[in-house]
């Protein structure tokens, strides 16, 4: 099956001013479909279109944004099986992942279907007499919309959602790596009864459609998941325009093994963080800080389970890691891989490219030891199969450790100590940290986000995506006096 897909434009399907290819990484003869490239003058209709739809969407109502977004997440939920099959043949995630991203993309449009209900105003007493003052939230305006590869429907989902649910209109890019699952998403938005331009896809590269994007003075509020580097620029870019932000960037994600955890349960879930999605999530582990008292048999485990792990074609019955999602990707975590052995770390299992019986870019799971916090495999965000080993004399070393890196994301503790476990908890410098848990894996109800340099703006996910999406009002009403 070949797919065209065409960029979307005040209510329009409309060709680009050329194209791309999507091919599948785990069978490099598969050619996706071709996907339209956007040009300036499509960027520049996409926000007069989204500038003019607005206040009509604004002023739609509450039961209206309700109905449209409930439609839009029962959908999705519904077609999990077909999107997400689609989704893992482009990403490369494996089969059951790629079905659950997508529903979990549903559930943040029906969530915020209801959220739009919830849209409430406070009552204040003036110091005034004879005044009231009514506090309420309205639209931001006009939000950009800018999303990363690694889940490509998810993503967009829970950044988009809200940003229907709160009245604004959505001019949205999508990664060019991932354009068939982003068309997918597109394609259902498209099919509700919204004002032509409330909703708009225009992909194209970075360097020229994002970039010009974020920084356009038609633009209230940039909402982006991507690299450190490219949120740099993007703060840059709309500081003049004085728009508001909102960035997710990246971590480097550290979870404790405490000599008092229990072994099994500790491998089971730094295997999943660390390997889940093939590494390729803001929320892996990829700094395993590990006991002492413990080091040797928990790395021995790890091995084991790296090991056994059915690494292969993402759609194929059984995978359990799929391939990296590209060609430069795979080059990339090879790389970092010889930086690190180069520092001195030891390659305990892993660090090469897998032949299946299809081409792809298969990667086996990785495992470093020896490793220590100021080697380069623990200080960037490698977004790898590759996991690094750090030995600890103990908990407060390991809880050091943790906490010495720019970034602050998630964070976990494998441990039976209740008092360890609320210590961790309370000092701890990440937005999420998890207790005998994967790093990975979060909720779609509660907020999202991360401190240093992982993240920027206000909060995502949940009610506190309020806070970026609008805008709060305060008026004061003199009542006068009773005739």
């Amino acid at each position: 099956m070949t797919i065209e897909t065409r960029n979307y434009i005040a209510g329009e399907w409309r060709e680009g001013a050329g194209s791309i290819e999507s091919v599948n990484p785990s069978d490099l003869r598969d050619r996706i479909g071709h996907f339209a490239q956007g040009s300036a003058a499509d960027l520049e209709d996409a926000l007069a279109a989204a500038r003019q739809a607005q206040p009509r969407w604004g002023s739609a109502g509450i039961q209206k944004r309700h109905d449209v977004l409930m439609a839009i997440g029962t959908e999705l939920m519904a077609r999990a099986g077909e999107i997400g099959a689609l989704l893992s043949r482009e990403e490369g995630k494996p089969l059951a992942e790629g079905k659950g991203e997508v529903y979990r993309a549903g559930q943040f449009f029906t969530w915020f279907a209801a959220e739009a209900l919830r849209l409430h105003g406070d009552q204040a007493e003036s110091v005034r007499p004879g005044i009231e003052i009514e506090v309420r939230r309205e639209p931001v305006g006009v939000a950009a919309i800018v999303t990363p590869w690694n889940f490509p429907v998810a993503t967009p989902a829970w950044k988009i959602a809200p940003a229907l649910a709160y009245g604004n209109a959505v001019v949205w890019k999508p990664a060019n790596l991932t354009p068939a699952s982003a068309a997918a998403l597109a394609t259902v938005i498209a099919r509700q009864d919204m004002p032509a331009g409330t909703f708009n896809m225009v992909l194209g590269p970075g360097s020229e459609v994002g970039d010009r994007l974020v920084g356009h003075v038609g633009v209230d509020a940039v909402s982006f998941t991507g690299s450190g580097a490219v949120g740099a620029t993007i703060a840059a870019r709309t500081l003049g325009n004085r728009a508001k932000l909102q960035m997710e960037m990246g971590s480097k994600n550290p979870m404790l093994i405490m000599d008092d955890c229990d072994l099994d349960l500790a491998v089971a879930h730094a295997a999943n963080a660390a390997f889940g999605g093939t590494g390729q999530k803001c929320t892996a582990a990829s700094r395993l800080i590990v006991h002492e008292a413990i080091f040797d048999a928990f790395a021995e485990r790890l091995v084991a389970a790296a090991e056994a792990l059915r690494v292969g074609d993402a759609l194929a019955e059984g995978t359990q890691m799929g391939p990296v999602v590209s060609a430069g990707q795979l080059a990339g975590n090879l790389s970092y891989l010889q930086k690190g052995l180069a520092e001195g770390a030891q390659l305990l299992t892993g660090g090469t490219r897998l032949e299946r019986p299809t081409e792809g870019y298969f990667m086996a799971p990785t495992v470093l030891s020896g490793t220590t916090n100021a080697m380069v495999v623990n200080r960037e965000e490698m977004f790898a199969p590759i996991t690094c080993l750090i030995r600890a004399e103990n908990y407060a070393e390991a809880l050091a450790i943790a906490n010495d890196t720019p970034y602050g994301l998630t964070a976990g503790i494998m441990t039976r100590s209740l008092a360890r476990a609320t210590h961790f908890r309370a000092n701890m410098r990440a937005g999420c940290v998890m207790v005998n848990l994967p790093t990975a894996g979060t909720d779609y109800h509660v907020p999202f986000g991360g401190r240093g340099q992982s993240s920027f703006g206000p909060r995502e996910q949940g009610r506190y995506a309020a806070e970026f999406f609008t805008t709060v009002k305060t008026s004061y009403i003199a009542a006068g006096a009773p005739e």
